[in-house]
This record gives C-alpha cells, sequence and structure tokens, in this order.
C-alpha cells in the first residue's frame, strides 16, 4: 500500500488532497461536485455526468492535449473580438470552476449568467450567492425574461440582455440539444467538452475537448496574453484554429493513446 492509498475521496476540504497525488484533478472534482451537491447548487444528475467526463479525461491521459490548447487559444481570442459575449454556468461549473470563470469573465469583459436545466428561484440564487463569494461582480440568470427558441424546457428560460443578446457564448459542459439551439440563433459558441463525439462540441464554432478546470485558466492566460494585441492579430488567432482537426485529434488521443 502507498500513501496515496491511504487518501479517502470522502474529505472535508480540498486542501487535504494532496497535489502529487496521481489521480489529484479527478479527486479534486469529485470533491467539488459532492460539495455542490451539498450546499444546493449542483443537482445530483450532475454527479454521473461528472462521472462520464471523468473517464474520458482519464483516456485523454489527464492533460491539456494541443489541439485543446489551441482551442482555448481560439476561445480567448473570440471573447475578446465579441461585442457582447457571455459565459454561461450551470451547477456543475458552479461547483467546479466559479472563481475561474470570474476571472475569466474580467479578463474578457464577458457576462456571467446562470442557466439551469433544473430550476428554481431557490438554486439560482444559491449559484448567484456562491459566484459572488468567489469574486464574481454581476451575475445575471435571475431575470429570465426571454427565451431561447426551439426549447421548451427551463434551460430556454435567459436574461434578454444576457445570453439572449449574446453574439458568443461559453457553454461548457451543455447539453446537445440546447447547444443546437444556439447555434440556430446564429450565436458563435465556444464549447467545454471531453467527449469529441457529443452533440455539443460538434455544432461549436470552437469546441475545446478538456477538463474544465483546466481549460477555464488556461483560457484566462490566453486571454491575458492577447488583451494588447490588435483585431487582425484576435481574427488571425481565430482564423488559424482549424475545428474539425481539434476534433479529430482528441478522439485519436482517446481511441489509441497510452495509459
Amino acid at each position: 500500500m502507498t500513501e496515496y492509498d491511504t487518501v479517502s475521496a470522502d474529505v472535508e476540504h480540498e486542501d487535504e488532497i494532496p497535489e502529487d497525488h496521481p489521480r489529484y484533478q479527478d479527486l479534486l472534482t469529485r470533491h467539488r461536485i459532492e460539495k455542490g451537491v451539498e450546499k444546493g447548487i449542483t443537482h445530483l444528475q450532475g454527479m454521473h455526468a461528472e462521472g462520464r467526463g471523468s473517464a474520458f479525461d482519464y483516456l485523454l491521459g489527464e492533460e491539456t492535449i494541443p489541439s485543446a490548447d489551441a482551442a482555448e487559444r481560439a476561445a480567448a481570442a473570440h471573447l475578446l473580438l465579441a461585442d457582447h459575449p457571455v459565459l454561461s454556468i450551470n451547477g456543475n461549473v458552479a461547483a467546479l470552476v466559479p472563481g475561474e470563470m470570474a476571472e475569466l469573465a474580467a479578463a474578457t469583459g464577458a457576462d456571467l449568467e446562470v442557466n439551469l436545466f433544473n430550476r428554481t428561484p431557490e438554486r439560482i440564487g444559491e449559484i448567484a450567492a456562491h459566484l459572488r463569494d468567489h469574486g464574481a461582480e454581476d451575475v445575471k440568470g435571475l431575470e429570465a425574461d426571454a427565451r431561447i427558441p426551439n426549447l421548451d424546457h427551463q434551460r430556454a428560460k435567459v436574461d434578454e440582455d444576457g445570453i439572449y443578446a449574446a453574439d458568443v457564448v461559453l457553454v461548457p459542459l451543455e447539453d446537445g440539444d440546447r447547444a443546437e439551439a444556439l447555434d440556430e440563433m446564429g450565436k458563435t459558441e465556444i464549447v467545454i467538452d471531453l467527449n469529441p463525439l457529443s452533440r455539443s462540441p460538434r455544432v461549436a464554432e470552437v469546441p475545446i475537448v478538456d477538463n474544465i478546470i483546466r481549460a477555464v485558466p488556461n483560457m484566462t492566460e490566453h486571454a491575458r496574453e492577447l488583451a494588447d494585441v490588435d483585431e487582425a492579430e484576435l481574427q488571425r488567432v481565430i482564423d488559424e484554429f482549424d475545428r474539425e482537426a481539434a476534433l479529430e485529434e482528441a478522439e485519436e488521443r482517446i481511441r489509441s493513446g497510452e495509459l
């Protein structure tokens, strides 16, 4: 038995997980989702989604592959070049990367908007407060005074001056039907999804096949590096990104990567 075999997944605080543990990121995300459920910001269904993502991340080698980093750089350029960028927040996103999403919003001038499938006023309020506790200055999603066309569930409800009016939307950990509906509205979509074969990354202008706890900080770092470049350079970064090649590289890594 190694020292790592004695680390319990049931820890009170993530600081108890040793950063040199070989499955550190998996233990960290599992812990944050569990705490999210306890706080009422993450739905129980989110635990199943996280489990699926964890399996794909394991097959990717639990690292940001080159095509994912290129996608994260292109995503940062899109957000910086946008007239009205919005970062969509669901329960898993709020549990996993609340502070990181606030930092990305600050680095790109984007709005944060809470959007949930299992939507209640209480849960919306809890997530908004959780985001503010982690540095968010303003959180949209409470008004829900507009609807995404062709969706008949709670995730169709959005703010008119938020996702509904956005030209570029980051929709991490998103279901395919909503991603398709946003695409039909003509929005530029950035999707973070560890499964390159799911519908969400397939319809996204920028599919990021990476763990969200790596992807969002990487996007923020790229945004800060690109903050002072002109619009032509931002457009060059966008034009050089090959979405089809990125999806193919991710699929190839999953199918043939060494574990």
